[in-house]
């Protein structure tokens, strides 16, 4: 037996020996991928990245355009016999058997028409509930195994400073701290330490290092930020995720950084990715990455050149098939044989690559069990996780006392998504199953003793068919098309019941990859109907399902109460009328500010003072800012104090009572203030929180360990470094409303 194909030898060892054996084009076969459906004989009708179960490949195009293997296979949504399939040709019909990864989306679930549809990230980050967020990476990860999938392009550990980007459903929110803290949690919930298990996925974090706030708003745009904001406000997250969520890869971002390219930036991509944070596994390009480099930042003037340049500083494999797999071969074989890149790069390459699939266990066991997937997918674990998530992630801003609703009997329900639940970006097609709205919903908790009548009113957009974005097509939400303008009926409706129930924000033409926008408000008429609504002197309540930030300023003076709940999934309505209805008192918080108006960003709470707070039309800072939200019930805090217990960590204490008439959660928010120091420092910064549950009256104290990362700085001389002084702790109900503080001195 060759050594690599004995289990019980080390890992290391079994890559040498496999290493030692391979041939150049065998080894530059192991950095690109190829699409499974392209070669299919049965593509899914349903889903342009799916294949059907019952699938052939056509082995003859296989073997023309991959004869040395491959090292992935994307876009391949199947049931594991598909992907077993595919997998034997490599196995059995290659000459050393290497078998594939086969890679997925999965930001909230993964794609394809098989899977849980959970609340996209931006609801994780609501939720302030890092166990519950462990929980969702955990049960993404057994249906991608279960489903045949090894490796997920996800999480998105963009930091969304740009409300305009389309892509903020996709992030955590605003903040640094939340976003190491999501991060850490979920991929640790993919890969649960052990990727070898047959539950567990390989976690790909996206978009290393500075992409959440591209300029103007505009995906894939230049990011202006300088190297003391990249340390400070945007590694840390990727750093959570790689030394403490355990990642094994990364995706590279696909634009630059003040004028420097990420894709071949050999500081950030060996210096500090791979030295300093110890990334075990791979550095994969963006969709159309490597081709940037030549197309649009104009760095080289031939494809050649452009891998060349990628390769060579630190990328490690193409990903999303920026070039066919024959084309990228054969160049980086030339590439090789000219002396342009060495072979020492391409076996540091091709050794990371092997150690993940050895680590896996895919030499071993190559292939997927076949029955186990009816037992995992959307299973009921799965769906009271997916319903808790959405619950806990609604956002209520406003309440005059409206809310909850105790024993409406007649209810008009006004809104282009009050009878279709609005799902995200990167979601699944749901198939065999419909995915219930806030109309079936509502009928059917009030039942016969109330009256619920529906009307649209108006669409958010009547955008019909796919959209291009970057290669790919983006489904447009279903639906849309058939909304009709019925704004005069919807008044009417809404005219003869006693409570009126607005549910509207965004949709996938709005929202999402390729979906920036210049402006902020309500899309279409839905602001014109809501005054039209707000007109009748009823209580109005709006819902809002949406991916990115709002201006609402109009919509609070109009509306009596405000839940946003962005877009929270295949149960996102079932927790809507849950919350309406005061069945659930479990309210998030914002993970990003609300701007006043399109024209008052940025505003995200930790921007650097010295700039005046007004302009000549009023406020400059958020209309709600982040952190900010209600609660059924109130919260009291009491005993804040802070104690040294080493030279550079501080234990605080605190008292929490529910104060209030029904049981709820708060958020205990704590916040860190750096008095004076040697640069410029924001006003204050998150540094821990806790999502706590207290029945009515009940009391609990409570402590945080704040370590050296809570204190220190990026200094004057590019140094992390605690600068000795006073700081201020502080307890805040959100970034801006701050109710007790104490000082502690390092």
């Amino acid at each position: 037996m060759m050594l690599y194909k004995d289990s019980g030898r080390p890992v290391s060892e079994r890559v040498e020996d496999l290493l030692g054996r391979m041939t150049l084009a065998e080894k530059v076969a192991q950095t690109t991928m190829i699409r499974g459906v392209e070669y299919a004989t049965k593509p899914c009708s349903l889903q342009h990245c799916s294949v059907e179960p019952d699938t052939e490949f056509d082995e003859a195009k296989l073997t023309a355009d991959i004869p040395d293997g491959i090292g992935y296979v994307h876009d391949m949504y199947s049931l594991p016999s598909a992907q077993n399939r595919i997998q034997k040709f490599f196995v059995e019909k290659t000459r050393l058997g290497i078998p594939v990864i086969f890679t997925g989306e999965a930001l909230h679930g993964i794609s394809g028409i098989r899977g849980s549809i959970f609340p996209v990230p931006l609801n994780f980050g609501a939720t302030f509930d890092t166990d519950l967020v462990k929980e969702v990476g955990s049960a993404i990860a057994r249906e991608t195994r279960a489903l045949g999938i090894h490796e997920i392009l996800a999480p998105n550990l963009d930091v969304a400073r740009e409300p305009r980007w389309g892509r903020v459903e996709e992030t955590f929110g605003e903040d640094t701290h939340l976003s190491s803290r999501m991060a850490a949690a979920i991929i640790s919930g993919e890969q649960k330490g052990d990727i070898s298990r047959p539950d567990a996925v390989i976690a790909e974090p996206k978009h290393y290092c500075t992409h959440g706030m591209a300029e103007a708003g505009t995906n894939c745009s230049n990011a202006r930020a300088g190297e003391r904001e990249i340390e400070r406000d945007y590694l840390p997250v990727f750093e959570a995720g790689i030394r403490e969520g355990g990642a094994y890869d990364v995706m590279v971002s696909y634009n630059a950084i003040d004028g420097e390219v990420m894709m071949c930036h050999p500081y950030y991509l060996q210096d500090v990715l791979k030295e300093r944070m110890g990334l075990r596994g791979i550095a994969r390009s963006d969709w159309g990455g490597v081709k940037r480099i030549r197309n649009d930042h104009k760095l080289v003037d031939t494809d050649e050149d452009a891998i060349c340049l990628a390769v060579r500083n630190g990328l490690d494999v193409q990903g999303c098939c920026d070039y066919p797999a024959p084309f990228w071969n054969r160049t980086l074989e030339k590439l090789v044989r000219d002396g342009k890149i060495s072979m020492e790069r391409i076996d540091d390459i091709v050794r990371r690559v092997l150690t993940i699939k050895f680590e896996m266990g895919l030499f071993d066991r190559p292939y997927t069990d076949e029955t186990l997937y009816p037992e995992v997918i959307r299973c009921e674990a799965h769906r009271k996780i997916n319903q808790k998530c959405a619950e806990e992630s609604i956002v209520l801003l406003k309440n005059d006392g409206v809310l909850p609703l105790k024993d409406p009997k007649s209810v008009a329900l006004i809104g282009p998504s009050s009878a279709s639940q609005k799902l995200g970006g990167y979601s699944c097609i749901p198939y065999g199953y419909r995915i219930r709205s806030v109309y079936d919903e509502l009928k059917e908790a009030l039942g016969e003793g109330a009256t619920v009548r529906q009307c649209s009113g108006c669409a958010i957009t009547h955008e019909d068919g796919p959209r291009i974005v970057d290669g790919q097509p983006h489904l447009t939400t279903e639906g849309e098309e058939s909304i009709l303008d019925e704004v005069e009926e919807a008044v009417k409706i809404a005219s003869e019941c006693e409570t009126i129930v607005f549910v509207g924000g965004d949709n996938t033409v709005t929202s999402g990859e390729g979906r920036d926008r210049c402006t902020l408000n309500l899309y279409g008429r839905q602001t014109e109907l809501l005054e039209k609504l707000a007109a009748l002197g009823k209580p109005l309540i709006l819902v809002l399902e949406n991916g990115k930030q709002l201006e609402l300023s109009r919509e609070t003076e109009l509306c009596n109460a405000i839940l946003m709940a962005f877009f929270g999934g295949e149960f996102g309505a079932r927790a809507i009328v849950r919350a309406l209805l005061g069945q659930t008192n479990s309210f998030g918080r914002l993970p990003v500010s609300l701007p006043r108006d399109s024209t008052r960003i940025p505003c995200y709470y930790t921007m650097l003072p010295g700039g005046a707070g007004e302009y000549l039309e009023g406020p400059k800072n958020a209309l709600y800012p982040f952190g900010y939200g209600l609660s059924y019930t109130r919260f009291a805090y009491s005993g804040l104090q802070a104690e040294k217990t080493g030279p550079d960590s501080v234990r605080v204490h605190v008292a929490l009572e529910n104060c209030g008439d029904c049981d709820g959660d708060e958020i205990v928010q704590l916040y860190v203030d750096d008095v004076n120091s040697s640069v410029v420092t924001p006003p204050v910064q998150l540094k821990a929180f806790r999502r706590v549950t207290l029945k009515k009256g009940e009391r609990r104290e409570l402590s945080f360990e704040l370590d050296e990362k809570a204190f220190r700085i990026f200094s004057v001389r590019k140094k992390w470094e605690i600068e000795p002084g006073l700081f201020r702790i502080l307890i805040g109900r959100n970034s801006r409303e701050m109710i007790a503080e104490t000082t502690v001195t390092l």
